[in-house]
């Protein structure tokens, strides 16, 4: 969507004779990069769902009380703090492809050896190294769809890949929940154990290296190196730079960022306290297995990922920027009912309905966001907004 909108009869008159299915066929008309991106965030959906599901119950089973699981859930974001601006600042500098690769090869190293260790440090600090490296995904996604995509596809390919993250990603609480039951009948213990929980970090680790895996035919847009190239041989001949340069060589919009990020901040740091460990809520506040935990987070995320591909509806009848505010003010009441359910049904009736707005945020935030700043400063901004 144009920052300022062409009000040109042609320009009218082109989006007026697009059809709804316009989204759908370009699909089998984009660059190969798209769908080798969108093919790497459903295997990050599935981990995110699995780990989610399966770590912190893990941690659980190995005799932990809720005061060390906090921090434990906690540390993969301290890491993800440390390293989000430094790597992103280093994907706009150098190519994004291999800060990319990086992550869909030590991500799933330190997940896996996560589920092998039992000792306080070793858990903290895998799970320290596991969030510092996954957070390369988080800082090169986002600009490379922006970057592999027209104005009039970005906020369709985002809502997409929000709902593989969110959406199809979420059939990973089923094999989060489903794994460590159906090893649980092999060895005859109880699914709440520590060996079938400790199968489903294996699982996480295992489908975000083989999704991981085609990433490696990725091609970064020509125009990126010629960019580059470009600024750097008028560096050494020292010509008077043109308008194009002075943008090349332009700071990062230090008060732009600030704008963007801070309301973020404060609204995740608030959700955070809640969603890091609401899977463990469900289990010590209601008593549920894995199979059964699985099996509510899983319709969440698919009927919340569903809901996502309706951000075009509501993007053309309110701006960008409403949606977001509107779906951070009505978070907050849900997350109190989830607290204070007296039920099993009322809790998941709240959960589903945070979980289902939620989903609005992130496609349009991030197609508003990316759009306000330029190529040459996006990765750094996606680490920023990481951070927070």
């Amino acid at each position: 969507m144009p920052l300022v909108p062409n009000t040109s009869k042609s320009t009218i008159q082109s989006e007026d004779a697009l059809p709804e299915q316009s989204f759908v066929s370009s699909l089998f008309h984009m660059p190969r990069n798209v769908y080798l991106l969108l093919l790497f965030t459903t295997g990050k959906g599935f981990q995110l769902s699995i780990a989610a599901l399966t770590l912190n119950y893990y941690v659980h089973s190995l005799g932990y009380r809720p005061d060390f699981i906090g921090i434990f859930s906690a540390v993969p974001a301290i890491g993800s703090l440390t390293g989000a601006v430094p790597t992103g600042m280093l994907a706009d500098r150098v190519r994004r492809k291999p800060v990319l690769l990086m992550t869909a090869v030590l991500s799933p190293l330190f997940l896996a050896l996560i589920g092998l260790v039992t000792s306080t440090p070793l858990l903290l600090g895998l799970s320290f190294l596991q969030g510092l490296f996954s957070t390369a995904y988080w800082v090169t996604n986002l600009p490379l769809l922006v970057e592999n995509t027209t104005e009039e596809q970005r906020v369709g390919v985002l809502a997409l890949n929000s709902f593989l993250l969110l959406g199809i990603g979420s059939f990973g609480n089923l094999l989060g929940g489903a794994i460590p039951e159906f090893i649980a009948g092999i060895l005859h213990v109880s699914a709440a154990s520590v060996l079938p929980l400790r199968w489903g970090g294996f699982a996480a680790a295992s489908l975000t290296f083989i999704f991981g895996l085609p990433l490696w035919f990725l091609q970064e847009a020509k125009h990126t190196h010629l960019i580059h190239n470009e600024a750097s041989e008028r560096e050494r001949k020292r010509i008077v730079p043109s308008v194009h340069t002075k943008q090349l060589k332009e700071a990062a919009p230090t008060g732009l960022f600030v704008k963007l990020l801070v309301p973020d901040l404060l609204f995740t740091m608030g959700e955070g306290a809640v969603v890091a460990l609401i899977q463990l809520y469900f289990v010590l506040r209601f008593h549920l297995l894995p199979g059964s935990l699985g099996i509510i987070f899983t319709f969440s995320g698919v009927v919340g990922g569903v809901f996502s591909r309706t951000e075009k509806l509501f993007v053309k009848r309110w701006s960008k920027l409403r949606i977001v505010t509107t779906v951070q003010f009505l978070t907050a009441p849900l997350m109190i009912l989830i607290g204070l359910a007296p039920s099993l049904p009322l809790a998941i009736t709240g959960e589903y309905a945070r979980s289902f707005i939620r989903t609005l945020i992130y496609p349009v935030y991030a197609s508003f966001a990316m759009e306000k700043v330029s190529n040459k400063h996006r990765s750094t901004l996606a680490g920023f907004y990481s951070t927070t």
